[in-house]
């Protein structure tokens, strides 16, 4: 749906005004007494950037960061596993398998970055499911490692994935400031803004151990004040917009701990989360849990308030003389709307993720009791609840604070 901004600098008669400047002092007084919160509690929990030990699986021989390194494969043939030079730094023809050994697909990497740059190595699979086909011409990443006595050799560690990224983000980059203009641009913006909020402040500040509800509350709240103020400018439609979704985003995080308190949800049914237990002791799952259903209400909330808030002042610019609740009334129809699509939508996604699990749990033939009450498939069925609850609220809330400052003033007599 297009909403237009133009109006909202023009002084006729006809334009959506404030009911009275208490409303507007109020909903802007509120946003200012929220964003120095914001910013006191960002402060508080900010991260020490403490030194923390690398967790043993992604760690090199000598304790430090495993590095990756650029490779091309150069032919891929098979041949008998256990070949000397498999991993090997090599200069010359690689050594053959062992007779005995089996067969290996043996695939030839020249080495194309870091200290063996120009020299090749040679990595062997098996023909198991989830070993890469490697073809050649195809550009890997592989990992460089040193042990204890000095000698390098080398590992598959995922596919070159760089330059696919980057014309995907670059073309979507085009794409929304093609259609959405300034301001796709700006909204473009906010998502560097909001991943900046996530790597700087969310990541860091959780790895130190701070509480994760608080953390995740302060970031979720920054993210929500740079990005709907930067890609919709600052007016009454946007700061209705953000203290609708500030208001839901809060009871999004009490109904998130109510969930998982009910629900007994503990988040270790997830493989990650193990791993954070086992390297990161200190960090509290359900806490990281609690986050996580708190930040992921953001997309879905922000989408759903500003499109009400859009209504609103629409509405109120299109129809002289109405009233605050007739606005309120058609306002809300389109809300309806917008929930219904928006809530399946979001059912949906959660559904989509899980498909792997749900099918393991087809192939083990569990009851569809036993399924959904599963911790694995309960979460998604709590953070689905969760969202749907906090997205259908946020349209009345959200759309009776834009009806009480867009209602529109008569137009004055010639």
């Amino acid at each position: 749906m297009a909403h237009s901004h133009s109006h909202s600098h023009s002084h006729g008669g006809s334009d959506p005004v404030p009911v009275g400047p208490v409303a507007a002092k109020i909903v802007v007084g509120l946003l200012i007494a929220i964003g120095i919160g914001v910013f006191a509690g960002g402060v508080l929990l900010w991260p020490s950037q403490q030194k923390v030990d690398i967790p043993m699986p992604f760690q090199d021989a000598t304790g430090g960061a495993v590095s990756t390194e650029a490779g091309k494969v150069l032919s891929s043939t098979l041949g008998n596993c256990g070949s000397p030079s498999t991993g090997r730094v090599l200069t010359s023809a690689p050594a053959p398998g062992l007779p005995d050994a089996g067969p290996c697909v043996q695939v030839l990497i020249a080495i194309d970055s870091g200290a063996n740059v120009g020299a090749n190595t040679l990595l062997e699979f098996t023909h198991t499911p989830g070993q890469p086909n490697l073809a050649a011409g195809e550009h890997i990443r592989i990992v460089r490692q040193v042990d204890p006595q000095g000698i390098t050799s080398y590992a598959f560690y995922d596919y070159e994935r760089t330059w696919p990224l980057v014309l995907l983000a670059a073309a979507f980059a085009v794409v929304i400031v093609a259609v959405a203009r300034w301001r796709g641009l700006r909204a473009l913006l906010g998502i560097v803004v909001a991943f900046g909020i996530l790597v700087l402040f969310l990541l860091p500040a959780l790895r130190d151990g701070a509480p994760a509800v608080p953390v995740a509350l302060v970031a979720s709240a920054a993210i929500l004040y740079a990005v709907l103020y930067l890609a919709h400018g600052v007016s009454l439609r946007t700061s209705a917009a953000l203290l609708g979704t500030l208001t839901s985003l809060l009871l999004a995080a009490g109904l998130s701990w109510a969930a998982i308190e009910m629900a007994h949800l503990t988040g270790l049914s997830e493989d990650q989360n193990n791993q954070v237990t086992a390297y990161l002791g200190h960090i509290s799952i359900t806490g990281l849990l609690l986050a996580g259903f708190i930040i992921g209400s953001l997309g879905v909330l922000n989408d759903v308030t500003v499109a009400q808030s859009a209504t609103v002042f629409e509405l109120a610019h299109a129809s002289e003389n109405t009233s605050r609740r007739a606005i309120f009334t058609g306002a809300m129809r389109v809300g309806r709307d917008h929930i219904a699509s928006t809530v399946y939508t979001l059912v949906l996604a959660y559904a989509g993720s899980s498909l792997p699990l749900l099918l393991l749990f087809s192939v083990a033939n569990r009851s569809l009791g036993d399924v959904l009450t599963s911790e694995a498939v309960a979460i998604e069925i709590a953070r689905s609840a969760v969202g749907g609850i906090a997205l259908a609220l946020s349209v009345p809330l959200t759309t009776g604070i834009a009806a009480l400052l867009a209602v529109r003033a008569p137009s004055p007599s010639r």
